[in-house]
């Protein structure tokens, strides 16, 4: 039963960041989105920490001290600013995030507007996103870079004040003008 429901819950999932996506131009990352998580890594993972109510991930962690499934899905997924902790190129500096291609940073906004959806239900509003990212993420100081953390946040915020349509419309218009560009 748990594996059924894992999986209903991870299709509701990425079908809405699938249908967010299209609605703002990026149809190639809307189709790929979260693949990894129907591997036998992060799937049998998930189906045994399921709980309906947030991400097994963390129900793993604080079972055995980390997470294999969310070890294995950052690595993978390039839409997860974890995806881009590297070492900087400045002596001293250690580990730093990396600036995130635009198109991750979108599909990423996606990718947490849905999660909240999906766990939240009937009590999900615009500004759940914003302040979900403004409890954990948004604390994390050199491990995301600057402008990768103020092009999400100014995203959340835009749908917190504005609205999912006034949002997807703006990042709509930046997609259509990076491909015009040839950027993405």
């Amino acid at each position: 039963m748990k594996a059924l429901k894992h999986l209903q819950t991870i299709n509701h999932h990425k079908l809405l960041v699938m249908k967010h996506c299209f609605k703002v131009g990026l149809y190639k990352q809307g189709l790929l989105h979260d693949l990894s998580k129907y591997s036998p890594t992060e799937f049998l993972v998930g189906c045994k920490y399921y709980q309906g109510t947030r991400s097994p991930n963390n129900a793993e962690r604080e079972a055995t001290g980390y997470s294999t499934a969310w070890l294995h899905h950052k690595g993978r997924n390039k839409h997860h600013y974890e995806y881009w902790i590297d070492y900087s190129i400045v002596p001293g500096e250690g580990i730093v995030g990396q600036k995130m291609p635009v198109k991750y940073v979108y599909e990423m906004f996606m990718d947490r507007i849905a999660a909240s959806k999906t766990y939240l239900g009937d009590k999900y509003t615009d500004k759940e996103p914003l302040q979900y990212y403004e409890k954990g993420a948004a604390k994390l100081g050199k491990m995301i870079h600057p402008e990768t953390a103020a092009l999400i946040h100014k995203l959340l915020k835009m749908l917190a004040e504005k609205g999912e349509r006034a949002t997807f419309k703006y990042v709509r218009e930046q997609v259509r003008e990076l491909k015009r560009q040839h950027m993405i």
